[in-house]
């Protein structure tokens, strides 16, 4: 079996996650020759479960999209003044998003129309590798419920961080693999769920600790520690060494208020992803980096997904290692993991052989 068809059959397991079905209509976004042979895969696939299939490609591509050359910005896309090609994705079940649309005005508006949305821009083994299951969309709902329960997150760590987030002003998202509900979006690989705190609801510090991982925009893992203040929803202060002095001139560079907002906050839940993963794999966008079971996922900039009006192109990702977080003071994660049975999945642990002695 050539590796073409082997992905063909992978995306027909996740469009029957999705609920495509005979005679629903799949539109696949994509621009000049990047991932057309995801393009060809994921059609290929829509027709063999009786769906009728087409190929939105745009003549010019956004290179900051995925940070491969120049800044790391979100929000802005070459669908901005191509209402043609809009019209077109807006007719379909589902849209499969080959360029990465998140928190742009065009996705909300295909979305606002009733398609059903999948980004895919990760390699394919990672693909494979994280593929979505339904216990794992399991515990991302569970978790869901108890964050829309509930009236503040706290989180801490040992390095120092310790900042609660007011929530409840916007909604829960969640991420599990696939979508086979009309107007949501999802991200194929993932496996985790954020919420945002109040504008003026973000009070405390966060200490980025050494092994925690910039994801967004630097792809790195954290060399000395960060420490972020913030008061009312925004970045105060950032103090620390040569990773603080990155983040300070990253935001700065874009001379825009609202990059200094405090954006989603959650948690990973996918057991098959590893917190190593980004040390031998820089490709795409790092959703093993995001999902990783247990790390909490503090994140600054736009927040259009949850419906704010915060639009800035700066959008910084961080999962932190070994923290512990709270929901209305009762603990769901300490110090890396979770405390709560129907969040608990089995994983792969290296246990070292025991030596024997003389």
């Amino acid at each position: 079996m050539s590796a073409q068809s082997s992905f063909v059959d992978l995306c027909i397991e996740e469009l029957t996650l999705c609920g495509v079905k005979e005679g629903e209509t799949v539109a696949v976004l994509s621009q000049l020759d990047e991932r057309i042979d995801y393009a060809d895969a994921f059609m290929a696939a829509a027709v063999k479960l009786g769906a009728t299939t087409y190929n939105v490609r745009l003549p010019e591509a956004s290179t900051g999209l995925l940070g491969d050359s120049g800044a790391w910005t979100v929000g802005a896309t070459p669908l901005a003044n191509n209402q043609a090609a809009m019209d077109s994705l807006k007719r379909a079940d589902l849209v499969i998003d080959l360029m990465f649309l998140l928190f742009s005005k065009e996705q909300l508006e295909i979305q606002e129309a009733g398609a059903r949305m999948l980004l895919c821009v990760e390699p394919i083994d990672n693909l494979s590798r994280l593929f979505p299951t339904s216990d794992q969309r399991r515990r991302v709902e569970v978790s869901e419920e108890l964050i829309a329960k509930a009236s503040t997150l706290r989180f801490t760590n040992a390095a120092g961080s310790d900042v609660t987030y007011k929530i409840g002003s916007y909604p829960v998202m969640t991420e599990y693999g696939y979508t086979d509900q009309p107007g949501r979006w999802d991200h194929w690989p993932a496996g985790f769920l954020f919420t945002g705190g109040a504008d003026d609801g973000v009070d405390g510090k966060v200490v980025v600790d050494r092994g925690d991982i910039i994801i967004t925009p630097f792809k790195k893992f954290v060399d000395e520690p960060v420490e972020i203040t913030i008061s009312s929803g925004r970045i105060d202060d950032i103090r620390g060494g040569s990773d603080a002095e990155l983040l300070r001139d990253y935001i700065g560079g874009f001379d825009d208020e609202k990059a200094y907002g405090i954006s989603h906050i959650g948690w990973g839940c996918n057991e098959k992803a590893r917190w190593s993963g980004l040390a031998n794999d820089r490709r795409s966008i790092g959703m093993e980096s995001r999902a990783f079971y247990g790390n909490t996922l503090f994140s600054t900039g736009p927040n259009q997904e949850l419906g704010g009006d915060n639009d800035t192109q700066c959008h910084i990702d961080i999962p932190m290692r070994n923290c512990s977080v709270w929901l209305d003071d009762e603990p769901v994660i300490v110090d890396g993991e979770f405390v709560i049975d129907d969040l608990k999945a089995q994983r792969t642990t290296f246990a070292p052989p025991s030596q024997s002695r003389s």
